[in-house]
């Protein structure tokens, strides 16, 4: 990415003392240092608790002939998150506008995914700058914003852009990141503004109490002037997938003005035991739903779902590959 992605700190954990050479979780026979028999061979030594007593024989620096090849000493190192900007004076001020930082992680559980910033993202956030026109003094709504990388990119151009996902400290890393990529909102504009959306609720928080809710000034100006919904990398889990679709129905009713939903998705595939073959179960839930949304007719919104193609410029550092997807569900 065209970007200083920020490390979360990490803590590396140092190589086990008294090793005898063997990986990790595996063990060795008769080679390396014996257990101590007892005396004349006749029973290992325990200790006083009565567990067995396994007893290493040091390796002397001169051993000539050591069982196990030398190993480097590995000390404990924590890894400290940086105070100051690495680049130098003149190179902040030429690539002020080139440079945009991220603070993510770059493993972690499935609960928190939005941690990281996916390939999906960085292939969305191409479309956005090449299409800087489209989003020009808009009002947009990211859904499941993750680090807030792609609402970033947007506020490049719109003139307010609601960054929305779930958790406070989800939603705290957003904050850090848009406040570290001020300068290159839109002149003018609204900025970003971090909000909680949690897609399996009806209604917006608004208790003044809750971090990252809604006041009605905000819900009046989302409702009144929004017409541009992103999304990416959002469809891993067939049932939030599900509450992501209920959660743009729902939306698109309450908008005053027609919208367009922009979705990114990595077409994901993988094999399985039920099927014995190779699938894409979660992408082919998501174009379900897609054929589901599009058939929808209440009388009152109508939606049109299109692909778009990946012909746009790469900008963003990343490995762009087929499977990338884009498709404009709008109404």
């Amino acid at each position: 990415m065209g970007g200083d992605h920020r490390d979360v700190p990490r803590e590396e954990t140092p190589a086990r003392t008294g090793s005898t050479g063997s990986p990790p979780g595996r063990g060795h026979s008769g080679a390396g240092f014996p257990l101590q028999a007892g005396q004349e061979g006749t029973g290992a030594q325990l200790d006083e608790d009565g567990d067995l007593d396994v007893v290493r024989r040091p390796r002397a620096a001169s051993d000539p002939d050591p069982v196990w090849p030398p190993r480097d000493k590995v000390h404990p190192m924590i890894l400290a998150q940086e105070e100051e900007d690495v680049l130098g004076d003149e190179a902040r001020e030429s690539s002020t506008h080139n440079i945009i930082k991220i603070e993510h992680t770059m493993a972690t559980p499935l609960e928190d995914v939005g941690k990281q910033v996916w390939r999906g993202a960085l292939f969305l956030a191409d479309y956005l700058l090449f299409q800087r026109d489209l989003f020009q003094g808009r009002t947009v709504l990211e859904l499941g914003a993750g680090t807030g990388f792609t609402s970033i990119i947007a506020a490049t151009a719109a003139q307010t852009v609601y960054c929305t996902d779930v958790g406070a400290d989800l939603l705290a890393m957003c904050q850090r990141n848009i406040a570290l990529n001020s300068h290159l909102t839109a002149p003018g504009g609204g900025g970003v503004k971090v909000r909680e959306l949690d897609w399996l609720k009806d209604d917006l928080c608004t208790d003044p109490e809750v971090p990252f809710s809604w006041s009605e000034e905000d819900i009046s100006d989302l409702y009144g002037h929004t017409t541009i919904l992103l999304a990416a990398e959002v469809f891993y889990d067939d049932d939030l997938t599900d509450a992501l679709f209920k959660t743009l129905f729902r939306l698109a009713h309450r908008l005053k003005n027609a919208c367009t939903a922009i979705l990114s998705v990595e077409k994901r595939l993988n094999f399985t035991l039920s099927h014995l073959d190779v699938t894409c179960e979660a992408y082919d839930h998501f174009r379900a739903c897609l054929r589901q949304l599009e058939q929808l007719q209440d009388g009152q919104l109508r939606f049109a779902v299109e692909p778009v193609e990946a012909a746009f410029p790469q900008r963003l550092e990343y490995e762009r590959i087929r499977q990338l997807i884009f498709v404009e569900p709008g109404t």
